[in-house]
């Protein structure tokens, strides 16, 4: 990997609206994260002549250019997490000059590899990957970097702080930034409604009267030792625990015709209660998934298997909140079962009715249901404990659309979530072709892969 270029870039300095501060409060939803580490995603583009000059004359400059207009509509996300001392809690600022780290590189790794549904080292994603500048006093809100693979194309890739951003609000931005340099439009053009972030956050209402984001603040500064007492405002992020030494990654699709011949193995399985399933491609996913990955990871039959996912808001809360709102607007839901239910005849059927039954629970109940419990639920899983069960958790979703970020020379070849490597989790995306599949993205140690890959739908 070669550094061509360090760099800041800022909202179009000529607009009246670079000139302006910014600021926004951080929500509950926002706290909840608050300390976690950022989310790392990968897009890949091919172009078959991009040379060095092409890049340097035409690629790099439209993707500048674009980015620069793009942030006058995302003046957050040139500004940075702060924590005023007249403030009870961190702010997200924008002050004029602000603007977001770009990094240019160029590397000689195998593109068409990297970029495919093959097994391949996790390891060789992460130069490819921005770091997140934080310090005790200030927090980038998001890095990105521009890496070229000479005569194959090159990839985005954007790390994001996730107290300020989810994974829905990652991909508007993508697509807004995409939009602007695929159109070639100038700072007066406005982003089309769907695009356009809407940034008020009133909309978010705390209908517990348990003052959220207070409670949830409180809660990190207490688990990392601190209380509002001792004024400890660091804005650093806890270190990623680190991912398992010999990862390999790797995609697998699930296709329209596969999730009906998965629909009917569980209502089949599941012949009493086929009535009271939710079988969404979602949880047909997440359960022919988990139990594939526990089959091939192995281990004792009593041993715990936590399952979790994020569950996006918006159009759940009362009233609903835009779909475009910027910002987190997510809560996360889990439970723990056993290995040995997952490992039987009947375990596809078992771990459809789990993640089905997690489903149903949210949208029966709502989104916020148990909401003050679950950051505490977080904080107080050790290390011990995860150490002693299998872990499974969900990245990204098929309704983000990730491969409609197209910036004038395609739709992405692939797009990767980088970090997974580091939580046990999978991502989700939807299929590349449109055609209402979803592609899973998994990081294994290289056993467990070879032995997942040999499961993967040899039974439906």
């Amino acid at each position: 990997m070669k550094i061509l270029e360090f760099t800041r870039i800022k909202p179009s300095p000529d607009s009246p609206k670079s000139a302006a501060e910014l600021s926004l409060p951080l929500t509950f939803f926002d706290i909840f994260w608050f300390k976690l580490p950022p989310v790392e995603r990968l897009f890949f583009y091919q172009i078959n002549n991009s040379t060095p000059a092409y890049f340097n004359s035409v690629i790099l400059p439209k993707l500048k250019h674009s980015l620069s207009l793009t942030l006058l509509h995302y003046l957050p996300l040139a500004g940075n997490l702060k924590w005023p001392s007249t403030s009870p809690k961190p702010i997200i600022l924008y002050t004029p000059n602000d603007g977001v780290s770009l990094t240019v590189a160029e590397s000689a790794a195998d593109f068409n590899l990297l970029s495919s549904k093959g097994i391949y080292e996790a390891v060789e994603l992460h130069p490819l990957t921005p770091e997140l500048i934080t310090s005790d006093d200030s927090a980038s809100t998001i890095a990105l970097q521009i890496t070229l693979f000479p005569n194959m194309g090159f990839c985005i890739g954007i790390t994001a702080h996730h107290a300020v951003l989810d994974g829905k609000a990652t991909t508007l931005f993508m697509k807004s930034w995409a939009y602007l340099c695929n159109q070639g439009y100038t700072e007066h053009s406005p982003l089309p409604p769907e695009l356009t972030p809407f940034l008020d956050r009133s909309v978010i209402k705390d209908v517990t009267g348990l003052d959220l984001d207070m409670l949830y603040l409180n809660q990190w500064l207490a688990s990392i030792g601190s209380d509002s007492a001792t004024n400890n405002k660091s804005l650093k992020i806890l270190p990623n625990k680190g991912e398992a030494p010999n990862l390999v990654r790797a995609t697998f699709e699930i296709t329209r015709e596969d999730f009906k011949k998965l629909r009917d193995r569980a209502l089949a399985q599941l012949s009493d209660s086929g009535k009271e399933l939710h079988l969404s491609t979602f949880v047909l996913t997440l359960a022919y998934v988990t139990r594939c990955i526990v089959k091939a990871r192995g281990g004792e039959d009593d041993r715990n298997v936590g399952v979790g996912f994020t569950i996006d808001c918006r159009p759940r809360l009362n009233p609903p909140v835009p779909e475009n709102y910027f910002g987190n607007c997510n809560t996360i839901t889990g439970d723990l079962f056993k290995a040995r239910d997952f490992l039987d005849e009947n375990g596809f059927g078992f771990s459809v009715h789990k993640v089905s039954g997690m489903v149903k629970v949210l949208m029966e109940k709502g989104p916020l249901v148990g909401i003050e419990n679950k950051l505490s639920t977080v904080l107080n899983f050790s290390e011990e404990i995860a150490k002693s069960m299998q872990i499974i958790s969900v990245a990204g979703s098929p309704r983000f659309e990730v491969y409609g970020s197209d910036f004038g020379w395609g739709k992405p070849l692939k797009v990767v979530v980088v970090s997974i490597d580091k939580n046990e989790a999978i991502s989700m995306a939807e299929s590349r072709d449109g055609s209402r599949g979803v592609e899973v993205g998994l990081a294994l140690k290289k056993h467990e892969m070879e032995f997942f890959s040999s499961l993967f739908l040899k039974d439906v």
